[in-house]
């Protein structure tokens, strides 16, 4: 029973992190999508979106567009840093980057993720500046020595560069120490005003194959905080379950799922297992293992990415196109969830029509579709 108890508990403890980010792409020579655009991100949640083309800001969270209504500060700023500043910035530095690199007029994409952590708890406070180039890991801000960290060797004359822009490291420092933080904190305190009700979520059983686990997948839950397991005759089980993370939706609700391996059960057995989801204090939701309900097909689940792994890499989701993550083992951030940008998803369709993307020059641009 304490076993049980202490599980529970690891299960339902609230999480006392929370994260701002600013993930940032401004790319050259693919005229038919915005050469600029932002998305904000809230605790792993789209909360905005921004681009070049639009030319307007576009909350993505009801607390969000209250705040905005409510606040002109708020949303002032971001109209000067989505329409004005920013894109000024990136596409400055493409083009001397383009210089710098002798390149050509061919795709090249710049790549920024900027945010803080706060601890809820300890107050603790990380800031990260990370940027990348065509699809690699370029530059890093180390808010310690206040100085750029060339992330290979051909960007070192760019890091010796901007070292020498004092102006601007000066308002890097106080975006990611001061505004950022700030700002995180306001966000978390607003977002508590319009904390949604217990919602309980929809439960299927997945499998891809004969052979494959069940997949026992519950979706739109919230709060963020529940427990699964599979049972045999009413008694949990632990062999042959693997147990899934709580992953968030791109509309604050979550998503989890645990897997049990079928490989060993007879078809006569079968009746004898069901699956247990229950949120927080709520009543269980049952589900019994029954071969008639299974979907076979698990679909796309959104990732967490790992433990201070940041990775650049582009794949034919349209948010690895937008946001290529690099690898940076020594990033502040514990993690870093993401979900896909719906603003966006129209354009990976015109992306892969482009004829600039089939006639990439493979030696001065980075492969968008593989």
């Amino acid at each position: 029973m304490f076993a049980c108890f202490i599980y529970f508990l690891t299960h339902t403890c609230p999480t006392v992190k929370h994260s701002l980010k600013n993930l940032v792409t401004g790319s050259y020579g693919i005229p038919i999508i915005p050469d600029f655009v932002g998305v904000l991100m809230v605790d792993g949640i789209q909360t905005g979106y921004c681009d070049s083309s639009s030319k307007t800001l576009q909350p993505q969270q009801d607390w969000a567009k209250k705040l905005l209504e409510n606040n002109t500060q708020q949303r002032d700023w971001y109209n000067k840093k989505c329409f004005e500043d920013q894109p000024k910035l990136f596409k400055d530095t493409i083009f001397s980057l383009k210089q710098q690199f002798n390149q050509g007029d061919a795709v090249h994409i710049l790549q920024m993720i900027e945010g803080c952590e706060w601890d809820e708890n300890t107050g603790e406070v990380t800031g990260v500046l990370l940027y990348g180039y065509n699809g690699e890991a370029f530059m890093d801000f180390d808010l310690k020595t206040l100085t750029w960290i060339a992330l290979k060797p051909e960007a070192v004359i760019t890091k010796q560069k901007w070292d020498t822009d004092r102006l601007r490291i000066k308002h890097k420092e106080n975006d990611l120490t001061n505004i950022c933080p700030a700002y995180l904190k306001m966000y978390v305190d607003h977002k508590k005003g319009f904390s949604q009700k217990k919602v309980l979520p929809s439960v299927f059983l997945l499998q891809k194959t004969p052979s494959s686990p069940v997949s026992c997948h519950a979706t739109g839950f919230y709060p963020g905080r529940a427990v699964m397991s599979w049972r045999k005759d009413g008694e949990e089980l632990h062999e042959g379950v693997a147990l899934g993370e709580i992953l968030p939706n791109n509309d604050e609700t979550f998503q989890m799922c645990v897997d049990l391996n079928v490989s060993s059960v007879t078809t006569e057995d079968w009746s004898r297992y069901d699956c247990v989801f229950q949120l927080s204090d709520g009543d269980d939701i049952i589900t019994k293992l029954d071969k008639k309900v299974i979907r076979t097909n698990c679909g796309k689940i959104i990732p967490v990415i790992g433990e201070r792994n940041v990775l650049f890499a582009v794949s034919n989701i349209m948010l690895d196109f937008f946001f290529m993550y690099f690898i940076k083992n020594t990033s502040d951030f514990s993690s870093l969830e993401i979900t896909v940008p719906g603003n966006t998803a129209e354009l990976l369709e015109k992306l892969k029509q482009d004829p600039h993307i089939q006639t990439l020059d493979p030696e001065n641009s980075v492969q968008i579709f593989s």
